[in-house]
């Protein structure tokens, strides 16, 4: 995923000696991180892309975790690990319809969110096989279940423009690394973790599982030994970041601008991002998040009140701090310049848009409850907000020679049927991951393609 969107930041980089006639016209990048969707999960009865109906007898049967082919699938449990009274027992075994019989679930409600985390991610692909979806998730047959995307106002853009069938999460697992693989490319280091924040792997690389863990997927959902850090100290799944907002509070009488160092954040990162590339070339940048300036003040409350905005699962706001991947490194710490220059609010990214004064490359993070993270929010209220953006950057006069990426974190635990790109040069041991949309949107975009 982060080739292809690279590929927009050389040229801007390089436009100044660039000859005309190619992409060096494009002067405006804008790139919207939604959450957690795969591609089939959206978008899999698009016409002409490859989706379902594509997807071969082995990717869409599901094994259990012996191997064996489940004679249909598990019921979808609730988080304590029992049937979800709400859905139907047995379904067979491959995908389905959510928003169809026996289900008859709206894409405007909170529906139940799929594990998605870095060693369950990478086993479900299954080399590239993707039938061990539902052996390694947490919510039983419930992953294999997609929407008629057609109903969306995005399904309309995707006409319109293009819609890339072969574009992939960068890494493995959850939003916290693939927020990090956008603007890094890499999986940051925290060698000091404790022992509780590490994962436990069995002899063969995978997550150990606890004692009882069920043998069998249709007696419940498996019971890893999971954790945010790797056995070797790379934060593979959400750790907090060092700064305000954090999930973790200030310490009590400590700086309101800092996590409590004892609640283990992660240290402030050096390493080099794509917005120490872009201002070192020139590039004007900056990473627009909804509810930004109300959760760093949410974040600098006195350690003793409550919290209002951060991770909060009601308001306007419900804001995730580890979707603000600049807030994890050192050179955007409180009071730089750069985090000043550089991280704002949605309501500056409206009114940049409104005077065409957007800087050449923009990131835009939606706050949790227009993301379409699945279980806090739903799919509707993104759908219709992603709208209003795109008709809203389609009217500023930066428009002529803007190209707008829309795209998804990662899968949300999904199962889709492509398998990622494997070899040399190609993956590693952080991904790619599963299949996820994206849309281009652009003056210049292949339309209806």
């Amino acid at each position: 995923m982060n080739k292809f969107i690279a590929v927009f930041f050389l040229v801007l980089a390089g436009c100044a000696t660039a000859p005309a006639g190619g992409l060096e016209r494009i002067e405006t990048i804008v790139v919207i991180y939604a959450e957690n969707r795969s591609f089939d999960h959206l978008y899999g009865l698009f016409p002409g892309a490859n989706g379902i109906a594509e997807a071969t007898d082995e990717q869409k049967t599901q094994l259990d975790h012996d191997g064996t082919a489940l004679p249909h699938l598990p019921p979808v449990f609730t988080p304590e690990g029992k049937p979800d009274e709400r859905f139907p027992e047995q379904l067979p075994n491959g995908p389905f319809r959510i928003d169809a019989p026996p289900l008859n679930r709206r894409w405007d409600e909170l529906l139940p969110s799929p594990v998605h985390a870095y060693y369950q991610n990478r086993a479900q692909i299954n080399g590239g096989r993707n039938n061990l979806f539902v052996a390694i998730t947490n919510v039983g047959g419930w992953v294999m279940g997609y929407f008629d995307g057609s109903r969306m106002k995005l399904w309309k853009w995707a006409q319109d423009y293009t819609l890339a069938d072969h574009f992939f999460m960068a890494a493995f697992g959850g939003s916290y690394l693939n927020h990090q693989w956008l603007i890094c490319a890499c999986t940051p280091r925290f060698p000091d973790a404790p022992p509780i924040m590490r994962a436990r792997l069995d002899e063969k690389g995978n997550l150990a599982k606890a004692q009882g863990s069920p043998s069998a997927v249709l007696k419940g959902p498996a019971q890893p030994l999971d954790d945010a850090v790797s056995p070797d100290g790379y934060t593979v799944n959400t750790v907090q970041p060092p700064y305000q907002p954090s999930g973790i509070p200030p310490a009590p009488g400590g700086s309101l601008d800092f996590a409590d160092p004892s609640r283990y954040p992660l240290p402030p990162q050096k390493g080099k991002t794509i917005g120490d590339t872009l201002s070192a070339k020139g590039v004007s940048w900056a990473w627009y998040a909804g509810g930004w300036n109300a959760a760093t003040a949410d974040g600098r409350r006195d350690p003793k009140e409550k919290r209002a905005v951060i991770y909060a699962r009601e308001g306007s706001f419900r804001f995730q701090p580890h979707h603000q991947p600049f807030n994890y490194f050192e050179r955007f710490a409180p009071g730089t310049a750069e985090r000043a220059r550089h991280l704002k609010d949605y309501e500056d990214l409206v009114a940049d848009i409104d005077k065409g004064t957007l800087p050449q490359v923009v990131f835009y993070k939606p706050t949790g409850r227009l993301n379409q993270h699945p279980s806090y929010t739903d799919l509707a209220q993104g759908d219709a907000h992603l709208d209003d953006l795109l008709h809203r950057l389609k009217s500023s006069r930066q428009w002529p020679k803007m190209a707008v990426i829309v795209t998804y974190d990662e899968n949300g635990g999904y199962w889709d049927h492509a398998p990622p790109p494997s070899g040399p040069g190609w993956s590693d041991r952080w991904g790619p991951g599963t299949r996820v949309p994206a849309l281009i949107v652009s003056p210049f975009a292949k339309r209806g393609f």
